[in-house]
């Protein structure tokens, strides 16, 4: 069965959190009811397989490995298993465009024609920021179809600068991966190499986030998790009862930025250490990038830079997610961030993290090592 109703996830959830002695846990025991939780959450949703990494002040505090990368071959999830994280990869382009903005290379106040000169009219008093934060206004160049077009993904450009702007810039918040292949290009030009090259040059090496690729399901990904998913296939008749079966997704390299990282939990738990660290950004412009992002009538937008971000100090909320199946959530005032990767699309570990993180809440903080 692919899920049950909710009501299971939140009374499992009240059960575990009633299991940590409020205000005195210890790590074994959040480690413990996290484990718990895990383990109840995949076969009530039925995720094949999952990463889980927790970090808090400078600490991993969990990292594990559940249930099958591949399911027809009864193969197990690894730590070094790799998982696509499709869209949360824009959290990678929101830290490499603050790169280079702490270097002097970008502006994020700048019209986007300031790097980009050959645009449509309409799109280039658009601010950098606009394209970080979704409220630029352009239209998609990706449709429920894929590709605008249906050609290349030259075509593809081609036809969505010929489409008029949904939106003034900064009138309204609207998710789309336009912004993302320009910010793409931005940084390529700026950087004076490859997107890809630069945030593995930058991100990757400095960390030793030595598996950490770019890639998708076409390409040849030693160690990749199998994807899976409950959708019916188009052949499949309307009354057709829910079955695992294959998933692809296709991310254009010129989509890189806004889809396109293989990680690990490890990988990715060093990652969001260094960022909290401000070894990857200075602290300043990691603030920055985590602050929504004003629209023209003063309302806040749901994106900062790279990141969807919610609340107010001290529970401000930094969450990147992608492909229904991996997600990451940073507590910037509480110092903890939770990682869980699956390859079941329609997981949606961004609604269960939350639960994961209020089991570390009550473990004594401890000194980074």
């Amino acid at each position: 069965m692919r899920a049950t109703p909710c009501r299971f996830l939140l009374l499992a959830a009240i059960a575990l959190l009633a299991s940590v002695p409020a205000g005195a846990a210890s790590l074994v025991d959040a480690n413990a009811a996290t484990r718990d939780f895990i383990r109840a959450t995949m076969k009530d949703r039925g995720i094949p397989g999952l990463q889980v990494a927790v970090i808090r002040d400078g600490r991993l505090l969990l990292s594990e490995s559940h249930g099958l990368a591949n399911v027809e071959n009864r193969q197990p999830v690894e730590r070094t298993t790799l998982f696509p994280i499709n869209s949360a990869t824009k959290a990678f382009t929101g830290v490499a465009v603050m790169q280079l903005v702490q270097a002097g290379r970008i502006d994020l106040q700048a019209p986007i024609s300031t790097y980009l000169p050959d645009l449509p009219p309409d799109w280039r008093g658009i601010r950098v920021r606009q394209l970080l934060a979704h409220t630029s206004g352009l239209p998609d160049i990706v449709d429920a179809q894929g590709l605008v077009g249906g050609g290349s993904e030259q075509d593809a450009w081609r036809a969505v600068m010929r489409m008029p702007l949904e939106a003034k810039p900064g009138e309204r918040f609207a998710y789309n991966q336009t912004n993302y292949g320009l910010l793409a290009r931005i940084v390529e030009r700026q950087a004076a190499m490859p997107y890809e090259d630069f945030v593995a040059g930058r991100q990757f090496a400095p960390l030793g986030m030595r598996r950490s690729v770019f890639g998708d399901s076409y390409d040849l990904v030693a160690g990749a998790a199998t994807v899976y998913s409950f959708f019916p296939r188009r052949t499949d008749a309307p009354d057709a009862p829910a079955r695992l079966s294959h998933w692809f997704y296709d991310v254009p390299r010129g989509l890189w930025a806004g889809g396109g990282i293989q990680t690990t939990a490890d990988e990715l738990a060093l990652w969001l250490m260094a960022l909290l660290q401000g070894r990857l950004i200075d602290a300043g412009l990691r603030e920055r990038m985590w602050v929504p992002e004003r629209l023209d009538d003063g309302s806040e937008g749901d994106w900062g830079a790279g990141w969807p971000v919610a609340g107010a100090s001290p529970h401000r909320e930094a969450t990147a997610m992608g492909g229904a199946r991996a997600a990451f959530r940073v507590y910037p005032d509480e110092g903890l961030a939770v990682v869980v990767l699956t390859n079941l699309v329609g997981a949606d570990p961004q609604a269960f993290i939350p639960q994961i993180a209020g089991f570390y809440r009550a473990v004594p903080a401890g000194r980074p090592h």
